[in-house]
């Protein structure tokens, strides 16, 4: 079986890749466990200095990797540098934060000493996206390799170099050779990976259908799991927002990675006295966005991975105007090769209409009028996504009880858009999954939290 990385601005391959058997993939999972027997036994002092030369090696090689990303699912170079990027921050922050967020902790009891430890528990399986496909990667591996465990990937089947480069980041940082290993597999032999004893637990980062397979193959043989899953994050704005700024900061959420991220704006909520303003300036912001070749230093959004997707998301618009949606801005499949679609702006949307409930994956903006803020609140948590969500309004105590108290989300961000960062945790509820990634939150998922008492 080959696996192929196909570049979405032109629909040609870009490399095909064979795909491990069975048997080959039982081997890494045996190897990744040699090496995790040893490196449980290190300290965090030695486990920081490879972790922070990962970092190094990241930054180092961020053009060639930006490249990549573009090559095999068109993020536009510039930002596939900047995730690159991204990534070391997370290496740095881990290598800098792990001893204290693992450190012992004292709970005192009537035995002369009682405490908590928190204690590796050996190979870590993860399912992960082409979205972001660094990215996920390493909020995952950093803090888990920090925690003293062992990690084998299986990545999205169109980006199999992103996931060998990624091993070979690890390799080149000095960190043992079989600590982290890429599995190039297809999805069907990921339960076989799953079910192998020697693998402990396991993180997705995908669609919920495959976060449903997943969380039931894993419990059925009693694995932990932590899985990020879809999202539909609604921002709110409220009728004493600044509405340019708005605009221009949900346009931002919007197309950032072409609108394929869990976390970019979906669902703009808007009260009615200020909606058909906001409408002209989300427009105006939209189409202000640089669309083209991903090569390109100017470009801020791309084509769409693959061209399947790409025909998903016009079906989905073009079904919600079908609907009644009233169509702002785009929705028109460019001409010519590649995987393209244009900035899109739909509006009077309602229940019903795949804009309004479904997970949009791609430049398209929602708006859906509200009469007040507690219509706003209704809505936004009225969806089975719970991922991120934000307000835009002057009133930051508004704001502020809004985003900590009434949304429905694992992420909420007052006036800013909604972004991922190794210093707070990363998560959703509902069908957005459970557990948390990153912060001291995330590198507590993977360990044994175990208690010890001392008579």
């Amino acid at each position: 079986m080959a696996i192929a990385s196909v570049n979405p601005v032109n629909g040609r391959t870009v490399k095909e890749y064979e795909a491990l058997t069975p048997a080959q993939a039982a081997e890494a999972v045996e190897a990744a466990q040699r090496a995790f027997l040893g490196w449980r036994r290190t300290s965090f002092a030695e486990r920081a200095a490879p972790m922070r030369r990962a970092g190094a090696v990241l930054r180092d090689r961020a053009t060639e990797f930006g490249r990549l990303m573009a090559m095999e699912m068109g993020k536009p170079v510039a930002a596939g540098e900047a995730e690159a990027r991204k990534c070391a921050t997370a290496c740095d922050f881990y290598a800098e934060n792990a001893e204290r967020f693992l450190s012992r902790e004292d709970a005192p009891t009537e035995s002369r000493r009682s405490f908590v430890a928190f204690n590796p528990l050996g190979v870590v399986l993860a399912v992960m996206p082409w979205n972001y496909p660094f990215w996920q990667v390493f909020r995952f591996a950093a803090p888990g390799l920090m925690a003293g465990n062992a990690g084998v990937l299986k990545h999205a089947s169109n980006v199999p170099g992103c996931a060998l480069a990624i091993e070979e980041v690890f390799r080149d940082a000095g960190f043992p050779r079989d600590l982290f290993r890429t599995l190039l597999i297809g999805s069907d032999a990921v339960d076989a990976v799953i079910e192998n004893p020697l693998v402990r637990a396991v993180t997705l980062t995908g669609s919920g259908p495959a976060g449903r397979k997943v969380a039931a193959k894993a419990g059925s043989v009693l694995k932990k799991t932590v899985l990020e899953l879809g999202g539909s994050d609604a921002y709110l704005i409220l009728e004493d927002a600044d509405l340019e700024a708005a605009a221009t900061a949900c346009a931002k959420g919007r197309l950032i990675n072409s609108g394929q991220s869990c976390i970019a704006a979906k669902r703009f909520i808007v009260v009615e006295p200020v909606r058909e303003r906001f409408e002209a300036l989300l427009v105006a912001a939209m189409k202000a966005g640089r669309f083209g070749d991903p090569f390109d230093r100017d470009t801020e959004y791309g084509p769409i991975a693959r061209r399947d997707l790409r025909d998903d998301l016009h079906g989905q618009v073009r079904q919600s105007v079908e609907q009644g949606a009233r169509l702002l801005l785009g929705g028109e499949v460019p001409e010519g090769e590649g995987a393209f679609y244009p900035a899109t702006v739909l509006t009077d949307l309602r229940p019903g209409m795949p804009a309004h409930d479904e997970e949009i994956f791609g430049p398209v903006a929602s708006v859906i009028g509200v009469r007040d803020e507690a219509e706003a609140i209704a809505v936004a948590n009225a969806s089975a996504f719970g991922l991120g969500g934000g307000v835009f309004t002057r009133d930051l105590a508004r704001g502020e009880r809004i985003a900590a108290e009434a949304l429905e989300c694992g992420a909420a961000f007052v006036n800013q858009p909604v972004v991922s960062d190794p210093r707070l945790p990363f998560g959703g509820v509902k069908e957005s999954g459970y557990g948390r990634e990153l912060s001291h939150f995330g590198i507590r998922e993977f360990v044994n939290i175990k208690a010890v008492s001392i008579a």
